[in-house]
């Protein structure tokens, strides 16, 4: 099964992404976002961030997680690749986030990510798949 696909919006970018569970969607989604940003495989898997957010319902908590990860980059520079969520639930996600900080002679920035919208935002928990459109 693949991770996401990308999708086009007029000015702005978003993706579908795919889990075999709901929380595996939301991993993938986080994944597609950081793939947006830079080259993945350049990255290496040396620090970690544990992530906590919590939010009223699934769509919401999908926004909160995607804002709260392109924070992390903004204000830390830490690209991130993996996401090992540890609790999740309709309301609350809890994970630990693994990459290394930018580094501009290993790391090709392609695209800046502002944040996540709530536009054509859906999560689906019978197919395990959510859709998110970033503004970039």
């Amino acid at each position: 099964m693949k991770r996401f696909q990308l999708i086009e919006h007029t000015a702005d970018t978003g993706l579908v992404a795919y889990g075999s569970s709901l929380a595996e969607a939301f991993a993938n989604a986080a994944y597609g976002l950081f793939s947006i940003i830079t080259e993945l495989n350049k990255v290496r898997e040396v620090e970690s961030r544990s992530v906590a957010v919590s939010a009223g319902d699934a769509e919401s908590l999908l926004f909160e997680w995607l804002n709260h990860l392109i924070y992390i980059f903004d204000v830390e520079h830490l690209l991130l690749k993996r996401f090992d969520i540890t609790e999740f639930t309709g309301h609350n996600l809890k994970a630990t986030c693994r990459g290394e900080t930018y580094n501009p002679s290993r790391h090709h920035l392609k695209l800046g990510v502002k944040s996540a919208t709530y536009h054509m935002l859906k999560v689906d928990g019978e197919k395990n798949r959510v859709q998110v459109i970033f503004d970039v």
